[in-house]
């Protein structure tokens, strides 16, 4: 049975978290609530990296939803065809934008239940963008972050949704900044791959999964 986190030890993790990435924000590169969602739906399963790679002659041809809604098929394919997935993207991406010019008058609705009605836009992709646009107290769970939180013992749930009710249940507040924290923690120090338990990590201690990384 996985080693829980006690709550000594979570307000430690929370802290720690809070302490190294106040100022946390995505990687993805956006200058509009429009412009964010596209760029974290392409994100779904893609790197940021080559999301980044991708947006700016997507944006350049399509700077709106009201543009994107009258997309062609096949060239929206073409300009996110080194993004994993890119023909159910492309089909949502525009299917999104028409929804967003017919039902909320050409703006990105900033509200969930909302949210989750447009084309390719799951809770995960929701909790994004408004973690990021609002600083909503929200969390969202990624590979990155729930790999941490099992690590971490603060969740031994075997599903997104119930690893994410933990997580909620266990830090309560500043969900937004602990959510930046996991991701970036995930991405460069607690990878899946050879973590670096030994040179970088700053929640060694309190890491369930330590014996598993030690160094040969």
């Amino acid at each position: 049975m996985a080693i829980r986190a006690t709550k000594a030890e979570i307000e430690e993790i929370k802290k720690r978290f809070i302490e190294h990435y106040k100022d946390a924000h995505t990687e993805l590169h956006y200058r509009n609530l429009y412009e964010l969602l596209v760029a974290v739906m392409l994100s779904a399963q893609c790197t940021d990296k080559r999301v980044n790679m991708i947006t700016p002659a997507f944006f350049e041809k399509y700077p709106s939803p009201k543009a994107l809604a009258k997309a062609d098929l096949d060239d929206v394919r073409e300009l996110i065809k080194t993004c994993s997935f890119f023909n159910n993207k492309a089909k949502n991406l525009i299917k999104m934008a028409q929804s967003v010019v017919e039902n909320y008058d050409g703006e990105i609705p900033l509200d969930e239940k909302e949210l989750v009605k447009l084309a390719g836009v799951g809770r995960k992709t929701a909790h994004v963008v408004m973690i990021e646009y609002t600083k909503a107290n929200l969390m969202a769970v990624d590979t990155h972050v729930f790999r941490v939180a099992h690590r971490l013992g603060l969740s031994d749930a075997k599903t997104v949704e119930k690893t994410e009710a933990d997580l909620v249940k266990a830090f309560k507040d500043n969900l937004y900044i602990l959510h930046q924290a996991m991701v970036l923690f995930g991405r460069y120090i607690c990878t899946a791959k050879n973590p670096k338990c030994d040179t970088e990590c700053f929640m060694t201690d309190l890491c369930k999964s330590k014996d598993r990384f030690k160094a040969g």
